[in-house]
């Protein structure tokens, strides 16, 4: 298994509800496939340096987990077509 970490920016006029449904989702979608979730920060609404689909704000997530290869296409995959979602980035962690 490798190492990745996803960072992802959800719309900041979505409630905490919805918020905390949408982390659940994607560390489902990790764990459900054969995953591990090393660590889950939460880092709050921050300012984007630009704007985008309209949104000046955004509640960072950024998770740390193994899986193997093939997983990280159906964990983009639901990064994609979720509508909380305004930006993601998934990157191997090579430490």
């Amino acid at each position: 298994m490798r190492k990745y970490e996803v960072m992802y920016v959800i719309r900041p006029d979505l409630n905490e509800e919805a918020m905390k449904g949408l982390v659940n989702k994607f560390q489902n979608v990790i764990t459900a496939n054969g995953g591990e979730i090393e660590k889950v920060e939460e880092m709050g609404k921050r300012r984007l340096a630009y704007e985008i689909k309209g949104y000046t704000e955004g509640v960072y997530v950024v998770m740390n987990f193994q899986s193997e290869p093939q997983m990280v296409a159906e964990l983009e995959r639901n990064l994609r077509i979720s509508d909380g979602i305004i930006r993601y980035l998934i990157v191997k962690d090579e430490k």
